[in-house]
């Protein structure tokens, strides 16, 4: 089953698809670490937000996307083996400064539990509230803030050169980018 079949859905439905996909793709690869099952995860959600869209156009379908695709990536976790095999060696920077940056971000997001890592990435990549955070992951608040704190402290020991220094500004996740 497509997207809604009246012109008026389908229209409304593929503008959204068109304008918000690829923010949510990089979302999804956040959350994952790995881009094949980040396309799974967002072609899952849009079908659902499809199956609905009359119902959820209204109101805010980028939340809704966000919720399933967050929620969904627990539960694949949860399902599945947390140890990723691989036939090749893992990405190395090219150039120093930002990219390495980025990479041993990547990696030590690997490192998190599913549930700190989702916070993580709604929190500072998609910047919702706690309460926003909240609500996409159907805990409470204090859940919110606990996993973020557990999971910005799990981050400086696993990569500690995220941290912030003197030399540079920002802080451990905010600002910083990773493309997938």
């Amino acid at each position: 089953m497509g997207p809604p079949t009246t012109d008026d859905g389908r229209d409304g439905y593929v503008t959204f698809v068109e304008c918000h996909q690829h923010r949510l793709l990089r979302a999804a690869y956040l959350v994952c670490g790995n881009r094949h099952q980040a396309e799974d995860l967002l072609q899952e959600a849009l079908l659902k937000l499809a199956l609905c869209w009359p119902v959820v156009r209204q109101g805010d379908p980028a939340a809704y996307v966000r919720t399933i695709l967050y929620r969904d990536a627990v539960s694949w976790w949860r399902r599945r083996r947390r140890e990723w095999l691989s036939a090749y060696p893992p990405e190395r920077a090219t150039a120093e400064g930002d990219g390495t940056l980025r990479l041993a971000l990547r990696d030590a997001l690997g490192h998190l539990p599913p549930r700190q890592r989702a916070v993580l990435v709604l929190r500072y990549f998609e910047d919702l509230t706690e309460a926003a955070t909240a609500e996409a992951l159907g805990v409470t608040v204090g859940t919110v803030k606990s996993q973020c704190h557990a999971a910005l402290r799990r981050l400086r020991e696993v990569a500690p050169e995220l941290a912030r220094d003197e030399g540079r500004s920002g802080d451990l996740v905010t600002g910083m980018e990773v493309n997938p």
